[in-house]
């Protein structure tokens, strides 16, 4: 490691400063050599005395040369300015008034050399291609564009590229010239026959204030939609397929503007038969009903031997020593098989589930848990969030509070670096220094969540740690959640909390998804308490909550049930906790065993019935909970074709599962696996295609499904620290460019041939001192 100082403006350093330890040693041996011998004589004395002066110091200053010594000075450089301009000519850029072509020429009038790049096509725009390979240390980079990435990098790779290499990406500003409006349509892809499904259709572009369009949805050609709809918005629908089979849902909008072939989207959805389902109870309970109308469900008193050909088994409310073959369940679950475990006064801790085979399926434990965790508390002291650092501070402070006295917890700040305020240490003796160091934060600097989290993972070792994260989340989406994923591989899980008036709750929800957490908002930190609480900070609330809202069980339903008991569990390490009790005591819960997935629904109401939950709008969860568990309704089928839904000029992978190859060479199949063949696809043009009964969607190209700047050039823009630019300001932009072109540059020299070229003079007049002595002496003798 090395070390520095600074002497007069200038910094002094040793890259290996450790070298210097040898020289005692290397002292201690030149003694030995030059002194030890017994001649007498005062001249020759002083003589051995100077060569042994000489000999330390010739090995010090090589001691010193190998220790690598620099000096680091800051020098104003002055380079002549340019520009790297990113013209884009993509489709989305032609509804604006674009007018590059007149700010390159009058940069150049200015003085300003212009290296002009262009991206974009008709079908296809790779912005943050080409921003990227404009990039180079120092570089001033200006991007005509909307920022409608289709393709390539993303922009918030490229602005990540850019700030390594110290350049700038700005932007000018361009404004929509002509209205554009385009229509997009939502919702499950497979579904099962006889279950009601929602989808979303949604109307969007630019320049729409006060334009009107009639839009119509289709469903197999028959009207199910049919309004006007004013500027952008969106219409929601319900439709229920009665027949299995590929179905064509299509939007249409009319209306005058640019484009037209952006004015019909289209969807498929595949119905299926219901899943074959096991339902395992001894009891009669509502839940057997209520499966029965969306499943295929055949029931059993015990889990039998041979489990062929069920999707998903749901256990309820039996004790472990009645409930059958259960290696048989644990062979079908790691082979893929859900599983779907419901509470009762004879289930879980109650039923001996802790000692039997089907506890280790569950994502629940069944002993006391020991509530000592690990906690990095990692802040965001940026320059994004410096109005709201009071608010910031305020938070954090909020978050401690709902930790408890057991556990280590940390504290990381973090801008565009990481700062290490405090070391993981137990908090019930540190609660106050870690408060007191919070309240000193101050704030400054580019956001970079990701140098955040490298520091946080940086203060534990892997596993068995949890990093909190409290930020507004303005910084770079990719490398975030490509770095919350790292961790989460570690086994440090990522929580994100929001804070501040304008959050990026997508970017946020994402980070703690990767990362194996959870989001929450700001109000809603006490759900801390369910995880790293004690007993005098037990989460406690009105109803079940939910912990976990970006699961595919939860996202977006709301409890109104009050099931009023619940099975004493925990939630495992590794499996996510989708939902409390009022009690704070888990309700809902699902992880991951081998192939399969497991739910658990500890809830009840004291006699094994569900208390409310198969009302809606909580019967939704319960729903939910079967159909992640089951997965793929066509897991088990065999003579399939699946594929899904492209747009035109992308590449799209059809798979067959069968015994033998399809007969069919346009598209051609190569086998892929055991029953399992693949072709791919592209398409030119927007229709309906069918391969071997399936059909699907091609629908217009991405590039003409968004219009108007996009928020992912703002984010760059700032994340490198550039500027936003009037389209016809090219004063302003040269002035910038500038600037940019005279800078304080650190150059660093390393000195150490210096100190070799000092080793080796002193050693050439040493020898050519005793060489002409030796011939004085042999002078005087003759």
């Amino acid at each position: 490691m090395a070390v520095e100082t600074t002497l007069g403006g200038v910094r002094v350093g040793l890259v290996r400063p450790l070298a210097l330890v040898v020289t005692p040693l290397l002292v201690a041996v030149v003694a030995a050599l030059v002194l030890r011998t017994s001649e007498a004589g005062w001249v020759r004395s002083r003589r051995r005395w100077l060569l042994f002066g000489s000999r330390v110091f010739l090995v010090t200053v090589l001691v010193v040369s190998l220790a690598g010594p620099y000096t680091v000075q800051s020098r104003t450089v002055s380079e002549e300015p340019s520009v790297r301009l990113v013209v884009d000519r993509s489709a989305s850029m032609a509804v604006t008034d674009n007018e590059t072509g007149e700010l390159a020429r009058a940069l150049e009038q200015r003085g300003v050399d212009v290296d002009t790049t262009t991206v974009g096509s008709a079908t296809e725009s790779r912005v943050g291609d080409a921003v990227a390979s404009s990039l180079a240390p120092n570089a001033t980079v200006v991007v005509a564009s909307d920022g409608q990435v289709t393709g390539g990098q993303s922009l918030g790779e490229a602005a990540e590229l850019g700030r390594q290499v110290d350049a700038t990406i700005s932007s000018v500003d361009v404004t929509a010239a002509e209205t554009e409006r385009y229509v997009g349509v939502t919702g499950p892809s497979k579904v099962s026959a006889g279950v009601n499904e929602s989808f979303l259709v949604t109307v969007d572009g630019t320049q729409l204030n006060g334009t009107e369009t009639t839009l119509e949805v289709t469903v197999d050609g028959e009207t199910v939609v049919e309004r006007t709809v004013t500027g952008a918005g969106s219409v929601e629908f319900e439709h229920t397929f009665a027949e299995t089979g590929s179905h064509r849902v299509t939007a249409r909008i009319d209306g005058d503007d640019r484009f037209a072939r952006n004015d019909v989207a289209r969807k498929t959805v595949r119905v299926v038969e219901p899943p074959r389902i096991l339902y395992v109870s001894r009891g009669s309970y509502p839940l057997e009903t209520f499966l029965s109308e969306l499943y295929t469900v055949e029931r059993a008193e015990s889990v039998p031997s041979d489990l062929d050909g069920y999707y998903a088994v749901v256990v309820q409310d039996v004790p472990a020593d009645e409930l059958g073959d259960q290696a048989a369940l644990q062979r079908a679950v790691v082979n893929g098989t859900g599983l779907v475990t419901v509470g009762g006064p004879q289930a879980f801790e109650a039923g001996g589930y802790g000692d039997a085979p089907i506890g280790d399926l569950t994502p629940v434990d069944y002993d006391d848990r020991d509530r000592q965790s690990t906690v990095i508390l990692a802040v965001d002291v940026s320059g994004s969030s410096e109005q709201s650092m009071a608010v910031q501070r305020g938070l954090a402070l909020d978050v401690l509070s709902q930790l408890g006295d057991q556990n280590q917890v940390g504290v990381v700040a973090f801008n565009h670096n990481s700062h290490a305020i405090a070391q993981p240490r137990q908090l019930g003796g540190s609660r106050d220094v870690l408060r007191d160091r919070i309240r000193r934060l101050q704030s400054g600097g580019a956001t970079s969540i990701d140098v955040g989290l490298a520091g946080s993972a940086a203060m534990v070792d892997d596993g068995d740690a949890t990093v909190v994260l409290v930020t507004d989340g303005h910084s770079n989406r990719e490398p975030a959640v490509a770095r919350a994923a790292a961790l989460s591989e570690r086994g440090i899980e990522v929580v994100t909390v929001g804070v501040g008036g304008n959050v990026r709750e997508g970017r946020l929800t994402a980070i703690a998804r990767a990362g194996g957490g959870t989001y929450l908002r700001a109000s809603e930190t006490n759900r801390l308490r369910l995880f790293f609480g004690d007993d005098q900070r037990q989460y406690s609330g009105d109803g079940l909550t939910v912990v976990d809202g970006t699961h595919f069980v939860t996202e977006g339903v709301r409890f109104t049930a009050a099931p009023g008991s619940a099975n004493d569990v925990s939630v495992r390490d590794r499996a996510s906790y989708l939902v409390a009790s009022g009690e704070g005591t888990p309700a809902m819960s699902a992880w991951r065993y081998g192939l399969g997935r497991s739910v658990a629904i500890t809830a009840h109401d004291g006699s094994g019935r569900l208390g409310g939950l198969l009302t809606s709008p909580d019967s939704l969860a319960v729903t939910r909970s079967v159909n992640w568990a089951v997965g793929d309704p066509e897991r088990l089928a065999t003579d399939v074709t699946d594929v899904s839904d492209t747009r035109v000029g992308e590449r799209t992978t059809i798979t067959y599962r069968g015994s033998e190859r399809p007969g069919t060479d346009d598209p051609s199949f190569v086998r892929t696996g055991p029953r399992e063949y693949r072709a791919t696809v592209t398409h030119d043009d927007a229709g309906y295609q069918t391969v071997r009964e399936a059909t699907y969607a091609v629908d217009y190209p991405r590039e003409h499904a968004g219009f108007g700047k996009s928020p992912a050039l703002t984010a760059a823009v700032q994340t490198t620290g550039g500027r936003t630019f009037d389209a016809d300001d090219a004063a302003a932009v040269a002035e910038y460019a500038r600037q940019r072109s005279v800078r304080e540059r650190a150059v660093e020299r390393e000195w150490g041939w210096l100190f070799l070229a000092a080793a080796l003079a002193l050693f050439v007049l040493e020898v050519g001192a005793r060489r002409v002595q030796t011939i004085r002496h042999r002078r005087q003798d003759s």
